[in-house]
């Protein structure tokens, strides 16, 4: 119920938003007419139409965007050609003659006399196309969670909760916008001027739309953006984050942290049959939180992994579970492969839906869970670190539990590549991604999203900045290169620097070269480049393109797509 009043305020709210101002002359347009004939269905097909759009853009995934761009291309027609009707009565009428001759009442959306609440309704679905790309915080939580928990009634329910918060503000614009526009017409005989003002406004605000300028000028200049309004709502409902499990001192009882979840929310298993608390009952279990581009996962898992063959035969079970960050790490096949390239024998959930994840109430990659013989949760450590710790942890509960002659000392796995301890260095570069959704320090002017542009890098970054250059499409996750020879340079600080890629939807392998301020990486070149800074992506996971062989200290990187149709996700630092 918090969530559904939440959505509704912060529908409310969206009408103070920015990227809504380009609506709003669209709206007016019918505002002197009844409104229960023109104003509501006007309303109500603008809010399912929206509702629509924002559902299948959380469930559906990258097709549903694509085919929203077709739709806000043929809305931005659609309103243009209205644009032109409030401009000339003549050509009002030349539009709809050939539609009112076949008697299609639907299209007299362009005639400015017309009252059905027909086109009024369709008007709306038009002008709802064109909403659905306004996403303030409070909408970036709804399509979030919608795409954690999956297709389902409640995501269609908040989503019509929200459109309708904006509906109501909306309508009450309207209902006001009507007095006013009234008043002009009888004080004034100004009707017709009203209606060419309308024209203009209307072809303005699809100018402004097309150009991309709602979501870029006009939230920067806004003064009446509700984003920290909208922000504060959020804080305000978020569970709280889990505390980092307390130090305790010796002979110090466990403390007692909640009880074993299910694990049925599994959408498939590798390396065992589906397992469930009940089966594991008299067996200490730790619960490995984990997803394979993720940088400290793949450095903890070669600990998670010796721990798991170390104590399997004196009552551990490790259960790995893998819940994705990115899409592409929702594929079995990806995830599979992964498993086996790390070397995994321990039981792994596939974790699509995050149920298991919200079971646990966890926010972090990568979390251990320690479980005792009884089936309660002990302890937890979240993040890289303290391995030593995490194996004491493992043996107390094992002793607990009547499991006697341990095998003694601490694992040392010697990973390398990636999967090798990171330097600690505290002022290494943070993680960037490079989707619009996160992106942070980006140098390169203004981020076009999901249209293709062609940038160009500054020709000196500061530390942590970054930029592209050549001929990008900005996605919310991610990143697409539309021509060859395009690339990101990045001013990082750092040991190691790694990079999550994929080939584009055909899967053919894309070359790259990378260089260290200005010069082939030689000696400091990664697991996944030669010394001349050769490298190629073949498949979607973390590459690690750079291990600076002495120190950490501030470099130049660039990496340079000899192929196009690349895909960039994130970088990492250790």
């Amino acid at each position: 119920m918090i969530l559904l009043i939440l959505a509704f305020l912060g529908g409310v709210l969206t009408i103070l938003s920015p990227c809504i101002l380009p609506v709003l002359p669209f709206v007016f347009a019918r505002a002197d007419r009844p409104f229960a004939r023109n104003g509501l269905p006007m309303l109500i097909g603008m809010a399912l139409t929206f509702a629509l759009v924002a559902t299948l853009a959380a469930v559906g995934g990258g097709w549903a965007v694509r085919a929203n761009q077709y739709g806000r291309y043929a809305a931005l027609l659609v309103l243009a050609i209205l644009g032109l009707t409030l401009l000339s009565s003549h050509f009002a009428e030349w539009i709809s003659r050939p539609f009112v001759n076949l008697g299609n009442r639907l299209t007299k959306h362009s005639d400015t006399q017309s009252d059905s609440p027909w086109s009024a309704a369709g008007l709306g679905i038009a002008t709802g196309l064109l909403w659905a790309p306004c996403a303030g915080p409070i909408l970036g939580l709804l399509l979030t969670g919608a795409a954690l928990q999956g297709a389902s009634v409640q995501t269609t329910l908040l989503l019509l909760t929200y459109a309708g918060g904006a509906a109501v503000s909306l309508a009450l614009a309207l209902v006001v916008g009507g007095r006013v526009f009234a008043l002009m017409k009888r004080s004034l005989g100004a009707g017709e001027w009203v209606r060419r003002a309308l024209g203009v406004l209307v072809l303005g605000g699809v100018a402004v739309i097309a150009l991309g300028v709602d979501t870029g000028l006009l939230t920067r200049v806004s003064l009446a953006s509700t984003s920290g309004i909208e922000q504060k709502l959020i804080d305000a409902v978020r569970p709280a984050t889990v505390a980092a499990a307390p130090v305790l001192k010796a002979g110090e009882a466990l403390p007692m942290e909640g009880e074993f979840p299910s694990l049925s929310g599994a959408t498939q298993w590798f390396n065992s049959a589906p397992l469930s608390p009940e089966s594991l009952h008299g067996k200490v279990v730790l619960v490995d939180f984990w997803t394979y581009s993720c940088i400290n996962c793949i450095r903890s898992l070669p600990y998670v992994n010796a721990w798991a063959q170390k104590y399997r035969d004196h009552g551990l079970v490790v259960i790995g579970v893998h819940s994705p960050e990115f899409a592409f790490e929702k594929d079995p096949d990806n995830v599979a492969k992964a498993i086996k390239d790390f070397g995994i024998t321990y039981p792994v959930a596939m974790d699509d839906n995050y149920a298991i994840w919200q079971a646990f109430n966890n926010e972090y990659w990568p979390a251990h869970y320690f479980i005792d013989a009884q089936g309660q949760i002990r302890s937890h450590h979240f993040g890289e670190g303290d391995y030593a710790g995490s194996e004491d942890m493992i043996r107390r509960l094992l002793t607990d539990a009547g499991y006697k002659d341990l095998p003694g000392g601490y694992v040392q796995p010697g990973a390398s590549g990636a999967e090798a301890a990171g330097s600690n260095d505290a002022n290494r570069s943070p993680e960037t991604y490079v989707g619009y959704a996160r992106g942070a320090n980006f140098a390169g002017g203004e981020i076009a999203h999901d249209d293709s542009w062609n940038y160009r890098a500054p020709d000196a970054l500061q530390a942590n900045q970054w930029a592209f250059n050549g001929h990008w499409t900005v996605h919310e996750q991610s990143a697409s290169l539309d021509k060859p020879d395009g690339g990101i340079v990045y001013r990082f600080r750092g040991r190691d620097l790694h990079l999550v890629l994929g080939p584009g939807m055909d899967g053919k392998p894309v070359r790259f070269r990378i260089t260290l301020d200005g010069k082939a990486p030689g000696a400091d070149h990664g697991a996944d480049t030669d010394p001349d800074g050769n490298g190629t992506v073949t498949e979607q996971r973390l590459y690690q393109l750079v291990r600076q062989a002495h120190g950490t200290g501030e470099r130049v990187f660039e990496i340079t797509f000899l192929d196009p149709n690349v895909r960039a996700y994130a970088f990492t630092f250790g």
